[in-house]
């Protein structure tokens, strides 16, 4: 069984920062375990305050809901199935773009949210994350961790 390490959360959100800047962006960035327990947090100069929650919540809906939290937004509209959804869980559930669920082997082991531009954008930049991590697991480079800057190089 593959857990999350502090390592690998810290290789997403290097990912993740990487392409926020790509996009020009400032992004709240969080990883979350199989719980749905925050194993580490980044917020990037100039990021909304307000997205350090959603960041989060969009981490735990993903493995809350064991899916993109983009795939929530339809149907949880008037008329739909999971109308109101958002409103449970002390409104932690969030139906926002930017919460991508980590699977190995079929079985959710963590999630990324990102928040900070459109939903669009985060989650542009969750994917990111999350195809890296893929790619890693299926025999990538292994990323290095540089001591001098505490951030990976890949």
């Amino acid at each position: 069984m593959f857990n999350l390490t502090l390592e690998t959360a810290k290789y997403l959100i290097a990912v993740a920062e990487q392409k926020a800047r790509q996009l020009g962006l400032s992004n709240d960035i969080a990883v979350v375990d199989e719980g749905a327990n925050l194993i580490a947090f980044h917020r990037m100069d100039g990021a909304k305050i307000a997205g350090i929650e959603i960041s989060q919540n969009k981490a735990w809906t993903s493995v809350a809901m064991q899916m993109p939290t983009a795939n929530l937004a339809q149907a949880a509209q008037p008329g739909f199935p999971s109308f109101g959804i958002n409103t449970t869980n002390q409104g932690k559930l969030v139906i926002l773009g930017g919460g991508v669920p980590l699977v190995v082997d079929k079985k959710v082991i963590g999630g990324i949210g990102v928040s900070g531009g459109t939903s669009a954008q985060d989650i542009e930049v969750a994917n990111a994350a999350a195809l890296a991590f893929s790619n890693w697991l299926a025999g990538g480079e292994t990323p290095i961790v540089s001591g001098r800057s505490g951030f990976f190089h890949y």
